[in-house]
Protein backbone atom coordinates (compact mmCIF):
# COMPACT_ATOMS: atom_id res chain seq x y z
CA UNK A 1 0.00 0.00 0.00
CA UNK A 2 1.31 3.44 -1.16
CA UNK A 3 0.11 6.43 0.37
CA UNK A 4 0.74 10.28 -0.36
CA UNK A 5 2.18 12.71 2.60
CA UNK A 6 -1.25 14.48 2.50
CA UNK A 7 -3.10 11.10 3.18
CA UNK A 8 -5.05 10.69 6.23
CA UNK A 9 -2.52 7.94 7.50
CA UNK A 10 0.68 9.56 6.42
CA UNK A 11 3.35 8.17 4.30
CA UNK A 12 3.70 4.27 3.95
CA UNK A 13 6.10 1.93 5.56
CA UNK A 14 9.45 2.56 3.66
CA UNK A 15 8.47 6.00 1.96
CA UNK A 16 10.81 8.73 2.99
CA UNK A 17 13.60 6.35 4.35
CA UNK A 18 17.02 6.09 2.48
CA UNK A 19 16.71 3.91 -0.62
CA UNK A 20 12.50 3.07 0.34
CA UNK A 21 10.11 4.01 -2.70
CA UNK A 22 9.41 7.46 -1.80
CA UNK A 23 13.56 8.20 -2.48
CA UNK A 24 14.68 8.88 -5.98
CA UNK A 25 17.67 7.55 -7.27
CA UNK A 26 20.47 9.65 -8.23
CA UNK A 27 21.30 10.49 -12.16
CA UNK A 28 22.63 7.05 -13.41
CA UNK A 29 22.70 5.13 -10.04
CA UNK A 30 19.86 2.71 -9.58
CA UNK A 31 19.68 0.93 -5.79
CA UNK A 32 17.15 -1.48 -4.90
CA UNK A 33 15.03 -0.59 -2.16
CA UNK A 34 15.94 -2.42 0.61
CA UNK A 35 13.13 -4.86 2.46
CA UNK A 36 11.23 -4.02 5.50
CA UNK A 37 10.06 -6.51 7.19
CA UNK A 38 7.98 -6.39 10.71
CA UNK A 39 7.40 -9.38 12.52
CA UNK A 40 6.23 -9.91 15.89
CA UNK A 41 10.14 -10.17 17.37
CA UNK A 42 10.49 -6.52 15.64
CA UNK A 43 11.37 -4.21 18.06
CA UNK A 44 9.52 -0.99 17.14
CA UNK A 45 8.12 0.58 20.53
CA UNK A 46 9.61 2.86 22.92
CA UNK A 47 8.89 2.23 26.56
CA UNK A 48 6.02 4.89 26.37
CA UNK A 49 4.22 3.52 23.75
CA UNK A 50 4.80 -0.32 25.36
CA UNK A 51 3.82 1.09 28.90
CA UNK A 52 0.38 2.90 27.21
CA UNK A 53 -0.45 -0.79 24.74
CA UNK A 54 0.13 -2.88 27.73
CA UNK A 55 -1.31 -0.90 30.45
CA UNK A 56 1.15 -0.97 32.63
CA UNK A 57 2.94 2.16 34.12
CA UNK A 58 6.48 2.66 32.27
CA UNK A 59 8.30 2.25 35.72
CA UNK A 60 6.53 -1.37 35.89
CA UNK A 61 7.96 -1.91 32.65
CA UNK A 62 11.27 -0.85 33.62
CA UNK A 63 11.13 -2.97 36.89
CA UNK A 64 10.05 -6.09 34.63
CA UNK A 65 13.15 -5.97 32.80
CA UNK A 66 15.39 -5.36 35.79
CA UNK A 67 13.66 -8.95 37.40
CA UNK A 68 14.16 -10.54 33.49
CA UNK A 69 10.23 -10.77 33.11
CA UNK A 70 10.14 -9.30 29.75
CA UNK A 71 13.68 -8.58 28.54
CA UNK A 72 12.88 -5.98 25.77
CA UNK A 73 16.10 -5.25 22.76
CA UNK A 74 18.31 -2.46 23.28
CA UNK A 75 19.22 0.57 21.08
CA UNK A 76 22.95 1.21 20.35
CA UNK A 77 22.23 4.40 22.32
CA UNK A 78 20.45 1.25 25.60
CA UNK A 79 16.74 2.64 24.99
CA UNK A 80 14.50 0.03 25.68
CA UNK A 81 12.52 -1.15 22.27
CA UNK A 82 9.59 -3.71 22.77
CA UNK A 83 8.21 -5.77 20.20
CA UNK A 84 4.48 -7.22 19.66
CA UNK A 85 5.43 -10.11 21.23
CA UNK A 86 7.28 -8.40 24.64
CA UNK A 87 3.77 -6.35 24.67
CA UNK A 88 1.90 -9.97 24.48
CA UNK A 89 4.41 -10.95 27.26
CA UNK A 90 3.79 -8.19 29.42
CA UNK A 91 -0.14 -8.34 28.90
CA UNK A 92 0.06 -11.97 30.44
CA UNK A 93 3.10 -10.82 33.29
CA UNK A 94 -0.63 -8.45 34.30
CA UNK A 95 -2.87 -10.94 33.99
CA UNK A 96 -1.22 -13.81 35.92
CA UNK A 97 -0.06 -11.21 38.50
CA UNK A 98 -3.47 -9.21 38.22
CA UNK A 99 -6.04 -12.36 38.09
CA UNK A 100 -4.83 -15.01 39.19
CA UNK A 101 -2.80 -13.97 41.94
CA UNK A 102 1.22 -15.14 40.87
CA UNK A 103 4.07 -13.22 42.66
CA UNK A 104 6.69 -11.81 40.30
CA UNK A 105 9.04 -14.92 41.06
CA UNK A 106 6.22 -17.78 39.90
CA UNK A 107 5.71 -15.42 36.96
CA UNK A 108 9.24 -15.94 36.24
CA UNK A 109 9.25 -19.14 36.64
CA UNK A 110 5.80 -20.19 34.76
CA UNK A 111 7.81 -17.98 31.63
CA UNK A 112 10.78 -19.67 32.25
CA UNK A 113 9.23 -22.78 32.05
CA UNK A 114 7.11 -22.09 29.12
CA UNK A 115 10.06 -21.19 27.05
CA UNK A 116 11.91 -24.71 28.01
CA UNK A 117 9.05 -26.68 26.58
CA UNK A 118 8.70 -24.29 23.46
CA UNK A 119 12.61 -25.46 23.38
CA UNK A 120 11.84 -28.99 23.48
CA UNK A 121 9.05 -29.28 20.94
CA UNK A 122 11.07 -27.60 18.73
CA UNK A 123 13.84 -29.93 19.24
CA UNK A 124 11.46 -32.89 19.30
CA UNK A 125 10.33 -31.28 15.87
CA UNK A 126 13.81 -31.63 14.57
CA UNK A 127 14.68 -34.98 15.66
CA UNK A 128 11.06 -35.99 14.20
CA UNK A 129 11.88 -34.62 10.87
CA UNK A 130 15.73 -36.25 11.15
CA UNK A 131 14.28 -39.11 11.91
CA UNK A 132 11.62 -39.32 8.98
CA UNK A 133 15.15 -38.26 6.84
CA UNK A 134 17.38 -40.99 7.96
CA UNK A 135 14.04 -43.75 7.56
CA UNK A 136 13.49 -42.64 4.04
CA UNK A 137 17.71 -42.92 3.30
CA UNK A 138 17.52 -46.41 4.69
CA UNK A 139 13.87 -47.10 2.62
CA UNK A 140 16.44 -45.84 -0.24
CA UNK A 141 18.80 -47.57 0.31
CA UNK A 142 17.37 -51.08 0.74
CA UNK A 143 16.02 -50.74 -2.23
CA UNK A 144 18.89 -50.12 -3.81
CA UNK A 145 20.27 -53.16 -2.25
CA UNK A 146 17.51 -55.12 -3.48
CA UNK A 147 16.92 -53.97 -7.40
CA UNK A 148 21.16 -54.87 -7.35
CA UNK A 149 20.44 -59.00 -6.49
CA UNK A 150 21.21 -61.02 -9.71
CA UNK A 151 18.17 -62.94 -9.73
CA UNK A 152 19.73 -65.04 -12.53
CA UNK A 153 22.20 -66.66 -10.39
CA UNK A 154 20.02 -67.72 -7.53
CA UNK A 155 19.79 -71.37 -7.94
CA UNK A 156 16.01 -72.49 -6.71
CA UNK A 157 14.98 -75.92 -5.43
CA UNK A 158 11.46 -76.76 -4.55
CA UNK A 159 11.40 -77.90 -1.11
CA UNK A 160 9.78 -81.18 -0.74
CA UNK A 161 7.97 -81.40 2.26
CA UNK A 162 7.89 -84.64 4.24
CA UNK A 163 5.77 -86.31 7.02
CA UNK A 164 9.12 -87.94 8.73
CA UNK A 165 9.63 -87.92 12.42
CA UNK A 166 12.58 -87.54 14.02
CA UNK A 167 13.04 -88.27 17.78
CA UNK A 168 15.94 -86.76 19.33
CA UNK A 169 17.29 -88.58 22.66
CA UNK A 170 20.05 -86.55 24.70
CA UNK A 171 22.92 -88.94 25.66
CA UNK A 172 22.81 -90.13 29.23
Amino acid sequence: MTTTPDSPIGPGIGEGLPGGPGRRPSAGRTTPAPHYVLTEDTPVYVISVAAELSGLHPQTLRQYDRLGLVCPDRTAGRGRRYSARDIQQLREVQRLSQDEGINLAGIKRIIELENQVAALQSRISELADALDGAASALQQREAAVHASYRRDLVPYQQVQQSSALVVWRPKR
